[in-house]
């Protein structure tokens, strides 16, 4: 028989329901025996004991809530009854220690990618397309329209119509019934069969709304986020647009790509509009550049790589109630390995580090990066709060429907992604990853803008966790997503890698699933396995404004 219910950490006092739980139902958990006073829905809570007003509420060990109305054991823990709450924290840091996972099963595998100049590795080659302003948003649908699907890649539908076939042979006198017998569609997979540079990935265009019209820091950070998709590992080269009155000028660009990667060299072609002769020479140009830029990136070809080049991206989104039981604390195992292999995983989603401050600051190795943790996460709940909200408004209605009804408790769950391995950096938005170790990346907790300042930081891999399901991908990073229940896994496997489901049913353990999510991310970072995010061509981009996006 399958287990129904489950007290997570000792120190809990409310039990989550692995199964939809009858009203009347006799439960025996923590020693202590029960009736359950009305239904309890699968993924949701209910008291292990009775609350006071005031009674605070533990959840994976940590402060989640507090009871602000009396609740009685065996009830439903909701949001009418039970409020965030969160333990303080301070920046010192207590003495921490980590004994690191058995490594036996990978510590001779390696990967095969695409080796940069810089000593950096590659997951992918793509070339990118990059816009400085929205203003040119119109010249990069230009550009994609000449080339991605002529060059044999993705187009945003499943085939392609070959018009020209009809016309040639229409013009070459073909009647009506030899037209109409003419094939003119080609799928997707045929397309890539025939692609003009077998060695190239893809070509990636990073339409964007900024650059402009907002304040100069928004132009600033974004061109450091910009030259962090130059520099990653999984791009050879790109092609700039300018309008040339921007804020975000040329020269930032150019200053940020010193700035953050010093000794990258990949070929980088700035062109600006407003110096142009005609948007026709502007397109002519950039059609040739990219072109023969291509020519180039499809020289480079897979070799063998270790492991430790693996910068592992940590996401969450449409997390449900079984997602900090099953697939974040899965991924949490595989980054521990990742770090015992030498590796580096990213964690982010700051807003959802609400309420274990406290063990991250612990963790970490050094006391400076203990301190900038902390102020990060000082200021960005007080930015939060500024401006009327603040992280207790985290949960989304999805969140909140499917068990997660405090951010605390959404944040213990997420935050288990992170594994137990020290943290060896806390970087703030757009700063590189450059140490092997769990490194601290601060992003907002939106699921897209998190994603891109993984990949922006250096990721060239991210593994996405969802319990609800999520179309989500990346222009440059291949995203591998995990289901947190089996229904899900079957609902949506056209979107969904890999199933955690198995964690709830028994049939893995967080250690065995831990090992598969690795094995899982070393085929596709080999080019093996396509994620399903690669095949859908879902390549969301969206830059954070460091205005508060929660």
């Amino acid at each position: 028989m399958s287990v129904q219910y489950a007290q997570i950490d000792p120190k809990d006092n409310i039990i989550v329901a692995i199964q939809p739980l009858a009203k009347d139902t006799f439960v025996k958990v923590a020693g202590q025996s029960l009736l359950l006073k009305e239904n309890i829905k699968q993924k949701h809570k209910f008291a292990l004991h009775d609350f006071k007003v005031g009674d605070e509420i533990f959840m994976y060990g940590v402060l989640i809530g507090k009871a602000v109305l009396p609740i009685s054991s065996g009830c439903a823990i909701t949001i009418e009854n039970v409020k965030h709450a969160s333990s303080e924290y301070q920046e010192n840091k207590e003495k921490y220690s980590w004994i690191a996972p058995d490594i036996s099963n990978f510590k001779d595998r390696t990967f095969n990618g695409y080796h940069r100049k810089d000593g950096k590795v590659g997951t992918a080659n793509y070339w990118l397309v990059i816009p400085l302003t929205f203003c040119e948003n119109r010249n990069i649908d230009v550009l994609e329209g000449a080339l991605s699907e002529k060059l044999g890649y993705e187009t945003k539908k499943d085939f392609a119509v070959d018009t020209d076939a009809l016309i040639n042979q229409y013009k070459a006198g073909a009647t009506a019934e030899e037209l109409f017998n003419i094939p003119i569609i080609t799928t997707k997979e045929e397309m890539s069969k025939n692609r003009v540079f077998p060695n190239v990935d893809g070509i990636k265009f990073l339409k964007h709304d900024g650059g402009c019209g907002g304040i100069r820091q928004d132009s600033e950070t974004l061109c450091r986020l910009l030259a962090g998709y130059i520099s990653n590992p999984n791009v050879a080269g790109a092609t700039i647009f300018s309008l040339g009155c921007q804020n975000a000028q040329i020269e930032m660009l150019q200053n940020a790509i010193k700035d953050i990667a010093p000794n990258c060299d990949k070929p980088v072609h700035y062109l600006e509009q407003q110096q142009s002769k005609s948007e026709r020479a502007l397109i002519e140009e950039a059609v040739k550049h990219t072109f023969i830029g291509l020519t180039e990136a499809n020289k480079i070809t897979r070799q063998p790589a270790p492991l430790s080049k693996l910068v592992l991206g940590l996401e969450c989104g449409g997390s449900d109630g079984f997602s900090g039981i099953s697939a974040n604390p899965a991924l949490g195992y595989a980054s521990d390995l990742l770090v015992a292999l030498g590796g580096s995983p990213v964690l982010s989603e700051f807003p959802e580090l609400n309420g274990v401050e406290q063990d991250i600051i612990n963790r970490c190795v050094t006391e400076q990066d203990a301190k900038k943790f902390y102020n990060i996460m000082r200021a960005y709940s007080a930015a939060a709060v500024a401006v009327g909200s603040g992280f207790e408004n985290n949960p989304s209605p999805g969140n909140i429907k499917d068990g997660l009804i405090t951010d605390a408790m959404k944040s213990a769950g997420a935050a288990k992604k992170g594994g137990t391995s020290p943290v060896v950096e806390v970087l703030d938005y757009t700063e590189q990853v450059t140490k092997p170790g769990l490194n601290l990346l601060c992003t907002p907790g939106n699921d897209v803008e998190s994603t891109t300042g993984l990949v922006g930081s250096g990721c060239n891999v991210v593994v996405f966790t969802t319990g609800l399901g999520t179309p989500t991908g990346n222009p440059v990073a291949p995203v591998l997503k995990m289901s947190s229940n089996t229904n899900l896994y079957e609902r949506m496997n056209d979107i969904i890698d890999i199933n955690a489901g198995t964690v709830i049913t028994g049939e893995d353990t967080i250690q065995t699933m831990g090992e598969k999510i690795l094995d899982h991310v070393i085929s596709i970072a080999s080019g093996e396995t396509p994620s399903k995010a690669v095949l859908h061509g879902h390549n969301d981009f969206i830059p954070w404004k460091r205005g508060v996006s929660l």
